[in-house]
Parts: structure tokens; C-alpha cells; sequence
């Protein structure tokens, strides 16, 4: 099962996941709304939390807009570097 997370709320998605990872026994998450300020600190609060996989994250509104996840993307967005 995956959980879908708001990667904007950050500790609160550690939170969230945390809590739905103990009543459900979650396999993986997708983290949502990255596009706007937020470089998705929370991911690296789950991992480290939960060693739960990260399969896309959400970077605008639109469908095609849900990427794959890879670390060396997500590392240099939370870093702020450019691609």
C-alpha cells in the first residue's frame, strides 16, 4: 500500500506517514506538491524514519507532472541546485 503525502506540511508528513505505516503497513509513497517553495525536506525525514521506498513525486498540478522518483534529482531539488 502507498501513501500519498503533501511534501508542503513537512514534519507533518513524517507524521502522517509514520501513523499509516503502523495501522497499514505501507510499502512505498508518492510526495505531492514540490513545485511551489517546498524541496521536500520531509522525504528525507521519512526515509530516515521508515527506510520506506519513494516511488514519484508530484511536481505541479497536472498528471504528467508526477515524475519518477530518483535520489540524485530529489537530493540536488532539496539542495537547491539546478539540474
Amino acid at each position: 500500500m502507498w501513501l500519498v503525502v503533501d511534501g508542503s506540511l513537512g514534519s507533518n508528513s513524517i507524521e502522517q506517514a509514520k501513523a499509516f505505516h503502523q495501522s497499514f503497513g505501507l510499502t512505498g509513497l508518492v510526495v505531492t506538491k514540490l513545485d511551489g517553495t517546498s524541496r521536500g525536506g520531509a522525504i528525507v525525514g521519512i526515509w530516515c524514519e521508515l527506510k520506506l521506498p519513494i516511488y514519484f513525486l508530484g511536481l505541479g498540478e497536472e498528471p504528467e507532472d508526477l515524475q519518477p522518483f530518483t535520489a540524485r534529482n530529489c537530493s540536488r531539488a532539496v539542495c537547491g541546485l539546478e539540474e
